[in-house]
């Protein structure tokens, strides 16, 4: 019989690692690239003009009790001084060092001018 995680199992494993004491970073990739499940941080390649920063997001992610569960955090801004090409996102732990999800931008890429703009993120994960 394959594993199950019941819901509420589901709901505390998300606690744990978005509500723990180890803080997610969200970045931006640069490179046309589709998220795979072998995919390592150096699967990426982030984003380094325009006055790019990643962005540590605080342990204030909303979780759900409901199927599937779902965290999301609020939205997010990543604001550009300059050119950029983004193709999406991913997460990691706070050090950088694991990759915990990735996210290519369905509608994508996003050309930020030369005289800046803000790609705007609202984070989510679901588990079923």
């Amino acid at each position: 019989m394959p594993l199950l995680v019941p819901n509420v199992g589901e709901r505390e494993m998300l606690e744990r690692i978005l509500n723990g004491s180890d803080k997610c970073v969200l970045h931006l990739y640069k490179v046309d690239k589709t998220p795979a499940e072998t995919d390592v941080v150096t699967s990426y390649t982030e984003v380094n003009t325009g006055g790019y920063a990643p962005i540590t997001l605080s342990n204030t992610w909303n979780i759900s009790t409901t199927d599937p569960t779902e965290a999301s955090y609020a939205q997010v801004s990543f604001d550009f001084t300059g050119a950029a090409t983004v193709y999406g996102y991913y997460v990691t732990n706070n050090n950088g060092t694991i990759l915990l999800w990735a996210e290519k931008f369905s509608d994508g890429p996003y050309n930020i001018p030369s005289g800046g703009g803000s790609i705007k993120i609202t984070p989510k994960i679901q588990l079923d």
